[in-house]
């Protein structure tokens, strides 16, 4: 591009898309830099996505386990060991992150570890090295919010990153946030024996995702011993010498109750990490909330910096931040690019059991949008792959608009939907239709003739049901 600056892209972040900005930018034949003052991978690779999936398989083998009756085999002395648990977690990790440090040599990647912050619109200091780039992709990210004066100590009062490395497993538990965070390690916990209580201020579990997605996986946690108390605030978290005290008000009657509890675990959503890293002195400009406003190529108001991931507030998804990452990379090259402009198309998962994926519109948002829909849905019961797997709960459903047979929205619940999802999302970026999708031969006996049954069920002429 230029010999004015050090390098064609600099990139403060190493996450999940920093890091894939970085190896684009590369490919794509520009002088590329990465800033990282931790880990390369970011909180995904290191202390969210990945290790929480690593827990979640021994979480299944011991939910597994639990159920000998129904597959035939008993056992007297059944020992789990959550310190192993933990420790695989943590090889997978630190296997991926190894990973990505070879793909920043093999793309001739220059990698700064230390503490970045922007000094001018073309500057940062690193560790008090100056560095300059023609352009700037922040990819900083964000941490966990906390419950307003609340302080996470590691101890009795933790977040995500805390827990996830910690393994030694507390009597009791009060999981504050019943999204993907909270009903992952509500499910994780669970099955290692812990006392779960899940808390949850919204009138149900998942509250992005369709009440009665919502209600399969809550019936299903209920039959695993797990407490759920939707629309409850908490009120109030008190810290003594031996336990937590957690007030909780439930928002219908009015009534309030204090749980005590060995440990509290806030899962409430994430604050950007815009604080800190010079945006000022750069004249990059920031809501009232502290995210990055972008455009459909992540571009902030200065337009050679670019902001992406959690850091823009757009959607808090790893895969989200590695496809914007891709999408900067190319508009800085200058080609081809697919803008983001409707982040309703991503991909939505949760890993407990049962599973959840969806991505589109619920009914609710649907209607509100003025379309006149039609709704198809095929439970797993139905399914001989599902009841051969002992997997029976759960159902796919598929939001269609009446008139062009437009795929608003997919909602499925049950075993491995998020292995599910890309055929519909897929779908939905090549505008095909559940006609299509229903005329697609599936293999038998798969889970996937679920997604062509419920394409057959909005259509009014389901096969199987």
């Amino acid at each position: 591009m230029t010999n004015q600056f050090d390098y064609d892209v600099l990139i403060l972040g190493g996450g999940p898309g920093g890091y894939v900005a970085a190896i684009r930018s590369a490919q794509l034949g520009l002088k590329t830099a990465i800033v990282e003052k931790e880990n390369l991978g970011g909180i995904c690779l290191n202390w969210g996505c990945i290790p929480t999936k690593a827990l979640i398989r021994n979480a299944d083998i011991v939910h597994l386990l639990g159920q000998g009756k129904t597959f035939g085999f008993r056992f007297d002395n059944l020992e789990v060991d959550y310190r192993v648990a933990v420790k695989r977690s943590r090889q997978v990790s630190k296997r991926l992150v190894k990973g990505v440090g070879f793909l920043m040599k093999k793309n001739n990647i220059t990698v700064l570890n230390g503490f970045g912050k922007l000094t001018d619109p073309h500057t940062l200091d690193v560790d008090g090295k100056s560095v300059t780039a023609a352009n700037i992709i922040l990819a900083t990210g964000a941490r966990p919010a906390l419950l307003p004066g609340m302080e996470a100590d590691g101890e009795r009062i933790v977040t995500y990153r805390q827990a996830i490395v910690q393994d030694e497993l507390p009597e009791s538990i009060v999981i504050v946030g019943a999204g993907p965070i909270g009903m992952e390690f509500a499910y994780v916990y669970n099955a290692y024996g812990v006392k779960v209580t899940v808390v949850e201020m919204l009138p149900h579990i998942l509250p992005n995702e369709e009440p009665e997605v919502a209600q399969v996986v809550a019936k299903d946690f209920h039959k695993q011993g797990v407490r759920l108390l939707a629309a409850t605030r908490t009120e109030g978290i008190e810290v003594t010498d031996s336990d937590v005290k957690v007030r909780v008000k439930d928002l219908e009657s009015g009534s309030e109750e204090t749980i005590i509890t060995s440990q509290v675990l806030v899962a409430i959503g994430i604050r950007p990490n815009s604080q800190g890293i010079g945006l000022e002195a750069a004249g990059v400009q920031v809501n009232e909330r502290g995210w990055v406003p972008v455009n459909s190529v992540m571009q902030t108001n200065i337009p050679h910096i670019y902001a992406i991931g959690d850091l823009n507030g757009k959607m808090p998804l790893a895969h989200v931040a590695s496809a914007q990452g891709v999408v900067t990379a190319e508009t800085i090259a200058g080609v081809d690019t697919a803008p983001i402009e409707d982040y309703s198309n991503m991909p939505r998962c949760t890993y407990c059991h049962p599973q959840v994926a969806s991505l589109g519109l619920t009914e609710a948002q649907a209607r509100e949008q003025g379309y006149e829909i039609k709704t198809g849905s095929f439970p797993f019961q139905a399914n001989g792959k599902a009841l051969g797997l002992g997997e029976r709960e759960g159902f796919v459903k598929i939001i269609m608009d009446a008139k062009y047979h437009e795929i608003l929205g997919v909602h499925m619940v049950g075993p491995e939907v998020t292995e599910l999802l890309p055929e519909m999302s897929l779908a939905r970026m090549l505008e095909l239709t559940p006609e299509e999708i229903g005329r697609n031969v599936h293999a038998h006996p798969t889970l996937s003739e679920t997604l062509m049954e419920a394409a057959h069920a909005v259509l009014g002429h389901a096969i199987h049901i």
